[in-house]
């Protein structure tokens, strides 16, 4: 996995194309140091892959029910339940905080994103598709569930009955589709995800810093909040921005 800065957008790129950008501990280790390394001058971070794939999800080598694989699930599942949910946790933080406050994220999907690809898309705020991509959930039918937060964000964007049904059937979820049930912001061309993506990164940017960090953050709290406790959160952010642009505080 390689990083990129440019201003106020930071590019991580999965980068192992010849393995369709397969993931393994390592992978989602570096995630979280990125995520953890964030300076407050980041506003855009941008997930991508190399080659004709986002990411087709874990690694082969880590199905191996040899428990001497380290990292593999045959290790995993051997070890005790706590030791493997805390383990499990540090996997998870390598995506949650694509979503953390401050920063939008945005990932750029082409070809496959399976199992841990389609979570580490789903972790994204928002979702750039080509017309080939294509997103599945397949773990259930191998005997797992999705493990990488996403669940939550899955039903936060499609609702409770389509992602029951996304789940449980790991069937693929082509772009088009995609777009109509809310999981792609936008469709574009395989020759225009680039140029797609940067003009959403520069749409997103041209705000103003407070503003658009203190609006992201209500559209995010919007989705547990009551409408009361929704129009307190708006209330206080509105306070903030009119004391700053007067120069108050």
């Amino acid at each position: 996995m390689r990083t990129a800065r440019d201003g106020a957008v930071l590019t991580v790129t999965l980068d192992r194309p010849d393995q369709l950008n397969a993931q393994t501990p390592v992978t989602w280790a570096a995630l979280a140091a990125v995520g953890s390394s964030l300076d407050d001058a980041v506003r855009v971070v941008v997930v991508r892959g190399e080659g004709r794939s986002f990411s087709a999800g874990l690694d082969r080598s880590l199905f191996s029910a040899d428990p001497a694989t380290a990292g593999g699930l045959g290790e995993l599942g051997r070890r005790p339940a706590e030791e493997a949910q805390e383990r499990i946790r540090r996997y998870q933080a390598g995506f949650r905080w694509l979503r953390s406050p401050g920063i939008v994220s945005v990932a750029a999907v082409q070809g496959h994103a399976i199992g841990a690809g389609a979570q580490l898309a789903l972790a994204c705020d928002l979702r750039v598709f080509t017309e080939d991509a294509v997103l599945r959930l397949p773990e259930a039918t191998l005997g797992l569930v999705p493990d990488l937060t996403g669940t939550s964000t899955l039903v936060e964007l499609v609702g409770y009955s389509r992602a029951l049904e996304i789940c449980l059937t790991g069937r693929a979820v082509g772009a088009a589709e995609a777009r109509a049930i809310g999981l792609a912001t936008t469709v574009v061309p395989a020759a225009g995800l680039e140029e797609a993506v940067g003009a959403l990164v520069t749409a997103i940017t041209a705000a103003p810093a407070g503003a658009s960090r203190e609006t992201a953050a209500l559209v995010r709290s919007a989705v547990r909040n009551d409408p009361e406790a929704q129009d307190a959160a708006e209330r206080a952010a509105q306070t903030r921005r009119l004391a700053e642009l007067a120069g108050g505080r």
